[in-house]
């Protein structure tokens, strides 16, 4: 009699394990607000032309950097970037949330491929980056491995009065974790260079939307 029960729990187990991978739209309950490319503010290498580090085709984004460019201004002490930085709607309050699709050719590693700016223990509060294909939420955990030469649908939900954040890579729930503390936030994507990284790095982008509570 006792062997009914552990097999309904390890039924139960079984379930629960299945359905948190099943994908569900994360943009539910947000609303979207209106942006067009007068919200994308494109920070490349300060000594290059635009157009030798940025591109947009097709409605894709492409962003690519080398390890030996210069920072994204002349006074900066940072590593090389080309980025676009989501103007108009800096926020300190509220839930708020990223959608893109992002793609990174293979060979681009040790690079962040998008931000949540602003922090208090750190100058952001959320890095997603690719080391050698792997996916990461800064340096670890992994959030998804084997993303080269593919696209994935990357959701970010920054929620700063309960200060959490949440990654949903392709619809299922890979990350969720603590902010790092009240500051004026905003979102960037595009490709900038952290440690380890490869001479060149590259990543594209589309479809990007911004939703907020």
């Amino acid at each position: 009699m006792i062997l009914l029960p552990i097999v309904y729990l390890s039924l139960l187990l079984f379930i629960l394990l299945q359905t948190s991978t099943l994908a569900v739209d994360p943009t539910q309950g947000f609303t979207r607000l209106p942006l067009s490319n007068s919200n994308f503010a494109v920070q490349k290498p300060y000594d290059v032309p635009q157009d030798q580090r940025y591109s947009f085709k097709n409605g894709v984004h492409k962003f690519w950097v080398y390890s030996t460019d210069k920072p994204h201004t002349p006074t900066s002490n940072t590593a090389p970037r080309t980025e676009i930085r989501v103007t108009g709607y800096d926020y300190t309050s509220g839930v708020w949330q990223f959608e893109g699709y992002g793609y990174v050719p293979s060979g681009s590693s040790g690079v962040c491929i998008m931000q949540v700016l602003g922090g208090t223990s750190s100058a952001t509060t959320l890095q997603l980056r690719v080391y050698d294909g792997s996916l990461t939420y800064y340096r670890s955990p992994v959030l998804l491995q084997n993303t080269y030469n593919r696209w994935f649908r990357v959701n970010v939900i920054h929620d700063v009065g309960a200060s959490t954040v949440k990654v949903y890579i392709d619809g299922v729930l890979k990350y969720q974790g603590n902010g790092r503390g009240d500051a004026t936030h905003y979102f960037k994507f595009g490709v900038y260079e952290q440690n380890d990284s490869s001479s060149y790095m590259e990543s594209r982008w589309k479809d990007i939307k911004i939703f907020r509570k």
